[in-house]
Parts: C-alpha cells; structure tokens; sequence
C-alpha cells in the first residue's frame, strides 16, 4: 500500500480542487490519501463525490499551532467534524486569516513591495488565506522566484520583516481537543528548522506525555541526519511515524506520494480513531 498522510487543496493553500486532489492521488498510485487544509474541513464532501475506485480517503486537517513563540503545526485525522468545542477553535483560527493577511500587505507595502490585498485574495479564491497566498504574490511580481524563498527572515517566515502573527492554538490544547472529538494528532514536520525556529525535543516529549500520537518523520523539509534523529525520538517516547508529502499542487515542488506511512502505523491510526473512518471510494463523480 502506498499511503499519503498530508496533502492540501484548494479549501486551505493547495492549487488542486479537492476533487483534482483524489483524482491525482489515483493516477499517482497511492492507496490512501489524506485531505488536510490548514485549519479546516470545507473540502471533504467534493473529495468524496469524486473518489476513484480503489482510493481511500483521510479525512484530517492541519491545525496552527504555537508554543512558547514558536509556530508550529499539528495534524489531526479521522476526528468528528462538527464536534462543537474543536469547531469554534478552528473558526477562531479562520476568521483571524484575513485581517492577518491584510496585514503582512501592509508591512509588504511598506518595504516598497507593490502587492495588493486584491492580488491575494485572487490567489486564494475560496481558500482559508495563509502565507502561501501572499508568497505567491511575491512570486508574481517577481521578488522572489519560488514559494519557499518566500519564507525566508526577509519576507514572511517567522520572525521576518512581513511576517504578521495570527491567532493559533495551544498545543496541549489541540490535542485535547481531537482527542475528545474521537481524532488522532501527529505533529507535522517538526524540524523543519527551514521555517524559521522548531520545538525542542523536550516539549515534544510533554507533547507525547499529553497524548500525542506521532510525529511525521518523511518530509522533503528534514534531510537523512534529522529523519534518524526523529525516528529514534520517537521510539523513546512511543510515538508512532508518518510520512507524507505536504503536497500542495503546483505552488510547492513537491509530488503525491513522493513520501509515504508504513501501513502498520496507518492501521494503528485507523484504530485509535473514533470520530470518523476512512472512506473508501466508488467511482467518483
């Protein structure tokens, strides 16, 4: 089974449609795929109408984070969706996107950048606007080339000369609030040291101690050194490891299953879920 537990679609900052997103995921060969926008669940029925044959669908969503100012972002799979206290934080999250997006314009503006609140909302359409948008932007006007250069000290990553804080969740309260909506956390890329400052391996462990699920291991951000390192952390705390492709279409250079879960820890999933289960699918729309 070839099984990918991290992708994005046009519902957050992905450039395919929910229903592109399963379809791909198909003619990329993978078995499982899993659906997780940034703080946000509006994508699963088109995903679902659409599923091929043969392809199951995640369903999750990735939840902002932030410790000890220190942004970071937590994965969250197969949990009820209309569980009342989870739902209020992720629209909490949401509805604080815009005004920050706004705001980073402004301070884009104000370096002499000329991008405009209308160039981005273009760019993220019906998306949950984030950083991505306003670094596509960037790319448009020809500041910066890629997408990642963006999120670099002098742009948008944290910390850095256009960077607007938001509001973000607790992580001991995220997990708590998964938990109680039947969903399984895993802390996506955790040093990913490229994004600006990373947890330490000591919260990590308090994390673990909280409830933490696992941590996502296989991800183009952590090179060979860090992947090891991750692994052996996370056979000391007990932790269970992912890998997935942090897919977002053509806005990252990254491909559908270009990293992948062990079906044993996906199993181990699908067994500690109680708020949903995969969906397996029949032929699609």
């Amino acid at each position: 089974m070839r099984i990918d537990l991290h992708c994005h679609s046009t519902a957050s900052d992905g450039t395919d449609t929910p229903a592109e997103l399963v379809r791909n995921a198909a003619a990329a060969g993978l078995d499982v795929v899993a659906l997780t926008d940034h703080d946000s669940t509006r994508g699963y029925a088109e995903a679902i109408a659409a599923l091929p044959h043969g392809l199951t669908l995640v369903t999750g969503a990735e939840l902002s984070c932030r410790i000890d100012g220190i942004s970071m972002h937590m994965l969250a799979y197969l949990f009820d969706p209309d569980e009342p206290a989870l739902l209020a934080e992720r629209e909490l999250v949401r509805d604080d996107r815009v005004p920050r997006a706004r705001g980073m314009v402004a301070r884009l503006n104000e370096l002499g950048v000329p991008v405009t609140w209308e160039q981005v909302a273009r760019i993220a359409g019906d998306g949950s606007v984030g950083r991505p948008h306003v670094a596509t932007a960037l790319v448009e006007l020809g500041v910066v080339p890629t997408v990642s250069d963006a999120f670099s000290q002098d742009w948008l990553s944290d910390g850095g000369r256009a960077y607007v804080a938001k509001h973000e969740t607790d992580p001991f309260e995220a997990i708590r609030l998964v938990k109680a909506a039947g969903g399984v956390t895993v802390f996506a890329h955790p040093a990913a040291s490229k994004r600006g400052r990373t947890v330490p391996e000591s919260v990590i462990a308090e994390l673990a101690v909280a409830g933490l699920d696992g941590i996502e291991v296989d991800h183009m951000d952590h090179d060979d050194d860090t992947r090891a390192r991750l692994r052996g952390l996370a056979a000391d705390l007990g932790l269970l490891v992912t890998g997935s492709s942090d897919y977002h279409g053509s806005r990252k250079t990254c491909v559908l299953g270009e990293y992948t879960t062990d079906p044993e820890v996906y199993g181990e999933i699908t067994r500690r879920a109680t708020g949903a289960f995969p969906v397996p699918g029949t032929g699609g729309a």
